[in-house]
């Protein structure tokens, strides 16, 4: 279950198709390659380590599979293992007794109703215990490439915080993605937006100065401080270059004057189904 992020002050001017498509592009340069960070052999243990990631971290849940998919990698060997000593292998995962209890349990469904098959199907995924909505988004998405878009926090915020979403519920904010994300970008989108949030529009100071899409984003109340935006706008005078909205700094993000009036200081913001 997603934990529902702390409103921002003021909504962010809500972005067109072209700004959208013109985010990505930028996205896409950064990450040329995005994939999810959690480590997995096969559909199904990527299946397991998403549902194991539910309230947890995917470093923490790193930690804790090669030992437990070394031991079973199938729904079979995972069946044969047991709940009690699936348990004893992700002892270190926020709430490991009913992730254990919810592995074992959708191994057994995969080998009665899938004949031991992860399926490529939405309805039939979210009908396993312990698998929602975004899990199911994303290992259709990561396993079989399907054009999807899992909302877990960071895609949430990032989306709701840079206009291309107003959405207030995952699956509003999912509608809005599938609508405004350029087809060649879908596959990719949930990584670029997880990673962009997980890393650089923190939840509560994004990290404006070191932002790739400051430029295109429609956040007002951007971080970036005074003298970032100043700095780059001088220099373009001397060189006799133009300055003010189109002067960009290292990162190659835009210092506008406009960004430097809104800038402020961002406001500070169980179940195992996700």
């Amino acid at each position: 279950m997603m934990t529902k992020p702390s409103p921002a002050a003021k909504p962010a001017r809500r972005l067109t198709k072209a700004h959208a498509e013109a985010l990505f592009a930028v996205l896409a340069k950064t990450r040329p390659d995005p994939r999810t960070e959690l480590d997995y052999a096969n559909p199904f243990t990527l299946l397991v380590a998403v549902v194991l990631s539910a309230q947890a971290t995917d470093k923490g849940v790193n930690k804790a599979t090669p030992a437990l998919f070394a031991a079973a990698d199938t729904p079979q060997r995972m069946a044969d293992l047991g709940e009690e000593k699936i348990a004893g292998f992700i002892k270190t995962i926020g709430l490991w007794r009913a992730k254990a209890k919810n592995v074992a349990a959708l191994s057994r469904v995969l080998i009665e109703r899938h004949g031991g098959q992860v399926p490529r199907d939405r309805d039939a995924l979210q009908a396993l215990p312990g698998v929602g909505r975004k899990t199911a988004n994303v290992v259709l998405a990561e396993a079989f490439g399907e054009p999807t878009i899992a909302v877990d926090t960071h895609v949430f915020r990032v989306a709701t915080r840079t206009g291309l979403s107003h959405g207030k519920t995952p699956d509003q904010v999912e509608a809005d993605l599938m609508r405004i994300t350029p087809a060649p970008y879908l596959r990719g989108a949930h990584h670029w937006l997880i990673l962009h949030g997980r890393y650089v529009c923190l939840a509560r100071k994004p990290k404006c100065e070191a932002c790739a899409i400051v430029d295109i984003c429609g956040y007002k109340a951007k971080t970036l401080p005074l003298q970032s935006a100043k700095a780059p706008a001088k220099a373009a005078a001397k060189r006799g270059a133009p300055s003010g909205a189109n002067a960009r700094n290292k990162n190659g993000s835009i210092a506008s004057s406009s960004i430097t009036r809104q800038s402020r200081a961002a406001p500070r913001t169980k179940s195992t189904r996700t």
